[in-house]
Formats: C-alpha cells, structure tokens, sequence
C-alpha cells in the first residue's frame, strides 16, 4: 500500500507554513484544493469555505465521513496604541503567555503583510521591577512592529487597520530522530494525513466498502468547524484531530489517541470500541484517553443535530495550543488506523 509517511510530514511541513487563523482560511483552503486535484479526488467547497472531498465506494446508500480542521490559532488586531503598539484579540483559545516572544505577520485587508514580535508592554527587566510576575492578560500584551512607527497615525498609514489578521510564526523543525515541533500541529498534523490516505487510496485504486467522504473544516478553533455540510446518507462520522498529553492522560507522543470522552461528553461507544478493535488486530500503537477541555469537529455535528455515530482519534500533541511536538511515528500510527476504518466492511449501527 502507497502510505507514504515522509509524504505526509512533507505535507504538514508545508501546511504550516501557510498562516490560516480561524476566519483566514482561503489560501490554506485553496492549497489543499490543489493538492486534492493532483490526486483526482472529487473536491466541492461549502459555502462557508470548508472543503468536501468524496470517493464513491461499492455502498452509496450508507457514507462515512471524516474530518481535519485546517483553521488554526491566531488574533486579530483590537487596538491600535498611542504608542505605535498592537493590542490584540485572541481567535481560539490559548494563554497569552504561550505566544509571548513569538514572531507574528499582521495582514492587512489589502493583502499586505507587515512583520512583528508578541511582547508585554513591560518586557525589559532592566526597567520594569515586575516584568516577569505580571500576569499576562490581553491588556498587557502587544506587538512590536517591524516598523519605523511611534504613534497611531503611522500605524494607520500602513494600511494597519482594527480587524487585521495576525498569525503566529510555526517555527517548524523535524529532527533526525522523528520528532515534529511546530505550533498547528492541531490540527494541520491530521490534514496532511487524510491527504496521505486520499492520494494512497487513488493510486492503490483501493475500493472502499462506502463512499466515504473528507471535511477539510475551517471553523473548529471556534467551535463551528464540522457541523454542517455533512451528506444526508452519512451514518459514521471520525473526527481526526490531535490527542491530549499531559497528566493523567496515557497518550503520548508516540501513540494514536482514541478520545472516549472529552468535555462534549462520551463519544459513541461502539464506533470507540471498533477503533480499538482495529488497532489491535493492525499491531498499532494506541491508547484510549480523556480530554477534559476539548471539543471536536464531531461533537459540534452531534450539537447541530446530525444522526450519526461519532468517534474521535489522532496523533499525540505534546503542549497543546503552545510550542506543541509529536512524533513521526504517531503519524504513521493514526494513518494506518484511519486506512483500517475505511477499508473495514462493517458499520458501526
């Protein structure tokens, strides 16, 4: 079978490096189209800008439907400062100390892209006694523009503008030793996968027992993602997206994760019970988990009101919504569970 590890972190690597905070999607969106068609799959964009990818199996009647969310963290711009500064408001959730450092691009709405680094208005412990026990709030951080700036009226005659999009620098390294770190491994990791299982699943020419169909969402960072656009025949719905590291869990980085339960509340307990089916009789690397501040693609379509079985699995992510690492092999280990889905023969109900 053509399921090519190095093409999926290839994959990823490029994802990356494409700025798509939620909200700001169409580029990463339009890259991803491109990509699908080199492969031949079928691709429709919704209307709210997500991608639908099918490839029809031996049984129409009945679809199943996968998704990865290519949206990511980022902020917009809030205020322009007197000093020449830039407050910001966050798009998703994460602490403002994770970005703190961090390099960001700001776009503005013509297009144009203008450079800066994340700070606190009380960075430099030479001046500032309390520099490093202030909690870091909205109101305390800013961004340091690239630019000879030091007013609001400068700023503005950059084209900078309230409602500006800024992205976070991913700063992507793979290491010799297969560890991916990157920030938007959630969840532009399980993108690249489902384009590694696409483009394997159309070269192998494999039928697949269902028409089965791929939601490159665009929306799940804010929590509208995968509900909606989902094909009336579709009973099983897999949401693949990064699993929680941390204490008390047992996912690592290393593993697939396979959520029993996140904070939406327990996920179909017989799809559950499959996946690891699956990943026992494949000899994968797995483990069963619990994300206590999580909510998925799936169980926003559960939210709408969809009537569908739904399950959630993916790489392990150390540090998530910060300076977040997995491993090469839980790429390997997710792909080759999702592969097994698609091919197995049996519904869930």
């Amino acid at each position: 079978m053509n399921l090519s590890l190095s093409y999926m972190i290839d994959t990823f690597v490029k994802l990356a490096q494409i700025p798509s905070p939620s909200g700001n999607t169409n580029q990463v969106i339009s890259w991803v189209t491109e990509e699908l068609s080199k492969s031949g799959v079928h691709v429709e964009r919704t209307n709210k800008g997500a991608l639908l990818a099918t490839i029809s199996g031996r049984n129409n009647d009945k679809h199943r439907l996968l998704t990865a969310h290519v949206d990511t963290l980022g902020a917009m711009v809030k205020e322009i400062k007197s000093n020449g500064r830039l407050k910001l408001s966050m798009v998703g959730g994460y602490a403002w100390n994770a970005i703190e450092g961090e390099h960001c691009q700001i776009e503005t709405a013509t297009g144009r892209i203008y450079t800066g680094t994340i700070l606190t208005s009380k960075a430099s412990v030479h001046v500032y006694r309390d520099s490093g026990k202030a909690e870091r709030t909205e109101d305390l951080m800013e961004v340091r523009l690239d630019e000879k700036v030091t007013d609001a009226q400068e700023v503005k005659a950059l084209g900078i503008s309230v409602g500006d999009f800024v992205s976070f620098d991913p700063r992507t390294t793979v290491t010799e030793s297969g560890f991916v770190k990157s920030r938007h491994l959630d969840d532009k990791a399980s993108v690249a996968i489902l384009l590694g299982i696409m483009k394997a699943v159309q070269e192998d020419k494999l039928e697949l027992p269902y028409t089965t169909h791929f939601l490159i969402s665009n929306n799940e960072e804010i929590g509208y993602g995968g509900n909606s656009s989902i094909p009336s025949a579709t009973v099983e719905y897999l949401a693949v997206d990064m699993g929680a590291i941390g204490t008390g869990q047992t996912t690592d980085e290393y593993c697939v994760s396979i959520c029993a339960k996140d904070s939406s509340g327990p996920y179909h307990y017989g799809f559950r019970k499959k996946l690891v089916a699956l990943a026992d009789e494949n000899g994968l690397n797995y483990q069963v988990d619990i994300y206590p501040y999580y909510g998925s693609d799936a169980s926003a379509a559960l939210r709408a009101g969809y009537d569908i079985v739904h399950g959630l699995i993916g790489p392990g992510v150390d540090a998530s919504h910060s300076h977040e690492r997995t491993h090469s092999s839980a790429f390997d280990n997710t792909a080759k569970l999702v592969m097994a889905y698609i091919l197995s023969d049996e519904l869930v109900v």
